[in-house]
């Protein structure tokens, strides 16, 4: 069975074999005068990209999106995206793995995932320049390598993810009136379907995990994005036939048992009601 390509961080150096791995390169060094092309793919590895000049196409997890000047694209591990970005094109590609950057505290790992959830966001020049700023200094600590400079860039990426979460909230022109509690359970609730989707499929495991009750959860996800928790676990699990369907030639059968399902006709009868396509006709379609 085909399985999707997963990528991993390309680095030089060597003391990041124990440490975890991480990279930043100049966007116009990337593409060396050409543009730049890549099929669909995953990571096990966060993915930035930060544009300050910028023309092309990328799609991420189906979702397609014209690439402009003053953007941010952030990729979590597992997600699909395939990119073409244009030449001429100027900002900074950084990747790193969790083992690298770890946050300390509650409220760190709050605002990566926070970062994690929202893969595009358009800024203003004022805006975007903070971002520019701390993406400077870290590719200069990363070239340089002087001492401490992991701790630096660490540091600096904490500085980062405020900027973002900032700019991402002040850049969404819709109102909702969520609280930051309900907010931050919401977005728990996602990560935690990204990590258990294939084996648990149930409302009640998720909500044991969250320490919630059905009830609670169910009411968090409404309020948060008009959404039951059932509808947003049957989109996961969409997501990812997706993933498998576009992105690999694996059998129906292979992809179904993947996803948890033994019985395969029960996974296309699942599919088909959630896109209103057999997931054959998807591939051919889509494909």
């Amino acid at each position: 069975m085909k399985k999707i390509p997963v990528r991993q961080i390309k680095s030089s150096n060597k003391e990041q074999a124990s440490s975890g791995s991480f990279s930043i390169r100049k966007v116009e060094d990337l593409l060396k005068g050409n543009d730049l092309i890549q099929d669909l793919h995953r990571h096990d590895f966060f993915f930035i990209l930060a544009l300050q000049k910028g023309a092309g196409k990328h799609e991420i997890d189906f979702i397609p999106y014209d690439i402009s000047d003053l953007s941010v694209f952030m990729i979590r591990p597992g997600q699909v995206h395939q990119l073409q970005l244009k030449t001429g094109s100027t900002g900074y590609l950084m990747e790193f793995n969790m083992t690298f950057y770890q946050p300390g505290d509650k409220i760190s790992i709050q605002r990566l995932r926070k970062a994690g959830n929202k893969n595009y966001c358009q800024l203003n020049t004022e805006r975007f320049e903070k971002l520019r700023a701390v993406l400077s200094y870290i590719f200069h600590e990363y070239t340089d390598k002087q001492e401490a400079h992991q701790e630096i860039i660490k540091a600096n990426l904490d500085i980062f993810f405020i900027e973002l979460v900032r700019q991402s909230h002040s850049s969404d022109s819709t109102s909702k009136n969520v609280t930051p509690y309900e907010q931050e359970r919401m977005e728990e609730f996602l990560e935690l379907l990204d990590e258990h989707i294939i084996s648990q499929k149930q409302v009640s495991h998720y909500s044991n995990l969250m320490n919630l009750s059905v009830y609670q959860l169910n009411e968090i996800t409404k309020t948060s994005i008009g959404k039951t928790p059932s509808e947003l676990i049957n989109e996961h699990i969409t997501l990812e036939a997706k993933r498998q369907l576009l992105a690999t030639s694996s059998q129906i059968k292979d992809i179904a048992d993947q996803l948890g399902y033994e019985d395969p006709s029960y996974f296309i009868r699942f599919f088909k009601k959630q896109t209103g396509l057999s997931p054959e006709v998807f591939r051919h379609k889509f494909g």
